[in-house]
Parts: structure tokens; sequence; C-alpha cells
């Protein structure tokens, strides 16, 4: 991430801080590099278990040139999609959390590794761009079925009846 795109980035993070500057300052200044910021003003996150994430992240790479921001965190356990705000109010899907208005994230600086091992697997380039809902649940969907067709039958199950 080249130096102009990691300061739009920031200055596209930071527009959602009720103090801009104060969370500027707490990036620059904090030990780990992370930052609370609030989501359901720009942004929704999805949250989904990493074993999920990493298949669906390159679907999506293969849908679209650039998806949106998504983190990583805690050795991979889980990853975060940010989509348009709204839709954590309304996305229904076995495993998935989510966080929208009302609800806060851990963000590193963009171009940097966080502490606790948070990072962004797509960083934001500050244009705004977001993951669309609609191709991010098919990316799920097809991501679930190759898992399913790469574990196989369920375990004692033999299809003979």
């Amino acid at each position: 991430m080249t130096g102009s795109t990691a300061k739009t980035a920031v200055e596209w993070l930071v527009s959602v801080a009720p103090d801009p500057d104060a969370t500027r300052w707490e990036w620059e200044r904090n030990p780990l590099g992370v930052a609370l910021l609030p989501a359901g003003r720009r942004w929704d996150v999805l949250i989904v278990p990493g074993d999920l994430g990493y298949p669906t992240l390159d679907v999506l790479h293969r849908l679209v040139d650039r998806p949106g921001p998504v983190l990583t965190d805690f050795g991979d356990a889980r990853m975060g999609f940010f989509v348009p705000p709204g839709t954590a109010a309304r996305w229904v899907g076995t495993g998935v959390r989510s966080a929208g208005r009302g609800t806060w994230i851990v963000v590193p600086y963009p171009g940097r590794a966080g502490g606790g091992g948070i990072r962004w697997l797509v960083a934001p380039d500050g244009s705004g761009t977001l993951s669309d809902p609609a191709l991010l649940e098919l990316a799920m969907h097809e991501a679930a079925a190759g898992l399913a067709r790469r574990q196989g039958p369920a375990a004692g199950g033999n299809g003979a009846g």
C-alpha cells in the first residue's frame, strides 16, 4: 500500500469516528496499532469463520476486480467483510455474525498489522469500495459447497441403505 493510498484509507476510516483526530493519534501512539471504530455509518461488517472466509475471498476475487476491505484476526479464526451500512440488520446466515449500527470493531492502521494478529487481507483504498452483499452471499455459498465436496460424506455414512 502506497503512502497516499494509506492516507486516503485512513481518512475514509476515521470519518466514522466521533473524534477523527483522537483516532489518528491513537493509531500513531498505540503500541498495538489498532483503534475502535463504529460500524453502521459508512459500512457494516459480516464476520465469518476463517475456514469459510478464505475460500469466500477467493471466490470474490474471481467475481470482482477488487472486493471491499477484509480483516482477519487472532490466528485467522475469523474474517470480517466490509459491506454497505444496513446489511447487518438484514443479514440472516448460520455462523455469520454481524457488526452494524451500535457496534464497534477493532481496526488496524491501513498498511500495518495490528496487535493480536488483526490485519487487513484487503485494505481499504479510501474510495469507499465495499463488498456487495448479494455477491458476498453467492461467494459464501460457492465456498461452502467447495468445502463440503472436499470433506466428503459425513463420517460413518457410506450412502448404502
